[in-house]
């Protein structure tokens, strides 16, 4: 291990190792842990427990929480047995950033929102079997503990000199901190407590931003006089510019598909960069080794074909949002661009993958094409949409209009509300008469 905790080149096993271990760190899932060699003895071929936590801080999980629903996934295929915790508490509290402290959401808010997130965690796991999952809550057990037992039972194992060490506190000590996100790793800590004294729990991982509050929770497990325990991280997911992956210019990229459509969803990692996609294949995908690689080589040698980020668009739609929903967005990317049938488009999905190029509004009578190409952005002037139709370059629906006065007839209209524009091959954008 690295002096952190962290894995390094020198320490790292040769390729072509098969146990889980060997899987991750190939995968470049382990960044810290408490021991290697600890771990391959945990997660041998005896099952173990272990838990990952998620805190309700909105309404929806985004694709920054992939890392660890497949992490845990990838765990329990290979025999384990997850836990899933969900803040009801921790999410009422919130983790310390580092900028500002935190607003707090009412509990019934936050209540809401546990709820949600438990439905949308459901379908990563199973809940069948030998290493049937389990789904918890850490209000069961921090809301029935008083001021006085958490001070005495909890506070008590917790020097104030190692807790002001954490980076993000020392970054608040000038700003200013309040007792109430001090006490956030208490909280988490005593997680892992109860989840060992309750469950048998002996294993959690988290983000690499985490390492602090999941060894504060090791060594307060200790403290108790339980354990041994066990702990690891994985990497943030960064994008090559070096943004958290799961944001983009309109905000984040949602698992619930009322917040992200499954067509956007499916396009988010479709337009991965290329440097980026051979690390999502091994972090996310739960493709064979043999097979990551030879899309890895595709993407060196054949970028433009994108095959690396349609397997990965494939693969990860169909596990948030189903076969149905995957077929839907892919039939989307293709028909938008005149490679398959509008209509057999659902109205949702056709809207959705409108919305994500512009969806134009037309309220009364829908204005001649030359006119709806201008008002839609796809020209500048409506000198431009006649030389465009001229040209050639203009498409209604799939079809190439000829006429620079022609209309539209109400009859092209799809699900009687939608007209697709195209200029040219790739250049589109939606047209939604309003009703």
């Amino acid at each position: 291990m690295g002096e952190n905790g962290g894995v390094t080149e020198s320490n790292r096993p040769p390729a072509g190792g098969d146990s889980l271990i060997d899987d991750l760190l190939w995968r470049g899932l382990i960044q810290d842990a408490t021991g290697l060699d600890e771990l391959r003895a945990l997660l041998g071929p005896e099952p173990a427990t272990f838990y990952v936590g998620f805190d309700p801080t909105a309404p929806s999980l985004h694709v920054g929480h992939l890392m660890q629903v497949t992490t845990a996934r990838r765990l329990q295929l290979a025999g384990h047995r997850p836990l899933l915790l969900v803040g009801g508490a921790t999410g009422q509290i919130g983790d310390p950033k580092e900028s500002a402290e935190r607003s707090l959401n009412p509990p019934e808010v936050v209540a809401g929102w546990v709820e949600r997130i438990r439905e949308q965690l459901a379908p990563f796991v199973s809940y069948e079997g030998d290493s049937a999952a389990r789904l918890v809550n850490n209000l069961e057990w921090a809301g029935e503990m008083s001021v006085v037992e958490f001070l005495r039972d909890v506070g008590k194992h917790f020097p104030v000199n190692k807790m002001l060490a954490r980076e993000v506190v020392r970054a608040r000590l000038e700003s200013g901190i309040s007792f109430t996100e001090f006490s956030y790793q208490l909280l988490q800590a005593n997680d892992f407590f109860e989840l060992h004294r309750r469950y048998g729990c002996r294993l959690q991982f988290g983000g690499s931003d985490q390492w602090g509050n999941i060894t504060a929770g090791v060594d307060y497990v200790r403290r108790r006089g339980a354990g041994p325990v066990q702990a690891f991280t994985t990497p943030l997911v960064t994008k090559a510019d070096g943004a958290k992956i799961g944001k983009t210019e309109g905000g984040a990229v949602w698992l619930d598909p009322a917040m992200t459509s499954p067509y956007a969803f499916y396009q988010f990692w479709v337009n991965a960069d290329d440097r980026d996609v051979t690390r999502y294949l091994r972090y996310f995908s739960f493709r064979p080794r043999a097979e990551i690689e030879e899309l890895e080589k595709a993407t060196a040698e054949q970028p433009a074909a994108r095959l690396a980020q349609r397997a990965l668009a494939e693969e990860l739609t169909t596990l948030v949002h189903g076969a149905e929903e995957t077929r839907q967005a892919i039939a989307a990317s293709q028909a938008l661009f005149g490679r398959g049938s509008l209509e057999e488009l659902s109205s949702s999905t056709l809207r959705a993958a409108l919305a994500e190029a512009g969806l134009l509004q037309v309220t009364g009578e829908l204005p001649g094409v030359a006119g709806l190409l201008k008002e839609s952005g796809l020209v500048a002037s409506m000198k431009e949409a006649r030389r465009t139709i001229t040209e050639g370059g203009a498409y209604v629906n799939n079809e190439r209009v000829s006429d620079v006065d022609a209309l539209v007839d109400p009859a092209q209209l799809l699900h009687g509300r939608f007209l697709v524009l195209r200029r040219g091959k790739r250049s589109f954008a939606g047209v939604e008469l309003a009703k």
